[in-house]
């Protein structure tokens, strides 16, 4: 049990470090733009879709872990877990990439669809920086094999992981018509 207990010590400052970092660099980032430096990049205008997707496929594959430890089929759950933790930094790469390359997309709609489409986007901003500790710390705990513990923090992180998923999709989805314009 000790060494489970350094494990998670071990990680506790990274995590808290990270759960600082991203959200930071992410708003600085997208301040500002690669052609501030001089740099002739063609804005990263086919990077949305895609990252939409990621999203799209990471909140299908969070079902599909839970299905798996669900049945017992725990490292089918651990692999599916690890890729989902990958696809997530790689939308991030995307979108930063996309945001230091292009201008902001503002939504177009009026009335009812953009109290709606606000609503869903900040939910979706603030849950995707409380997601980083809960993920890592899940994470961590399953790596510690503290799975009562990893089981209990779970059961929180599942629900908002698929929300800023399912919610990145349908920003996506609403904003869509408006980029380019």
């Amino acid at each position: 049990m000790e060494a489970q207990t350094t494990i998670e010590k071990k990680y506790n400052k990274l995590i808290i470090a990270l759960s600082i970092i991203i959200p930071v660099a992410v708003a600085i980032l997208f301040t500002i733009k690669l052609s501030d430096f001089g740099l002739d990049v063609q804005p990263f205008y086919f990077l949305p879709p895609i990252y939409a997707c990621i999203n799209g496929v990471t909140a299908i594959l969070l079902v599909a872990a839970l299905w798996a430890v669900k049945n017992k089929k725990i490292k089918l759950h651990e692999n599916i877990m690890k890729v989902c933790i990958g696809l997530s930094l790689l939308f991030l790469v995307m979108y930063v990439a996309y945001h230091m390359s292009s201008d902001s997309t503002s939504y177009g709609g009026e009335g009812v669809g953009k109290v709606v489409y606000f609503v869903i986007l900040i939910t979706h901003i603030l849950l995707s920086i409380a997601i980083i500790p809960l993920v890592l710390i899940t994470y961590v705990r399953a790596l510690a094999e503290r799975f009562d513990k990893h089981r209990k923090i779970a059961k929180i992180t599942f629900p908002i992981w698929l929300y800023v998923a399912v919610t990145g999709v349908v920003v996506y989805v609403m904003i869509a018509p408006y980029y380019g314009s």
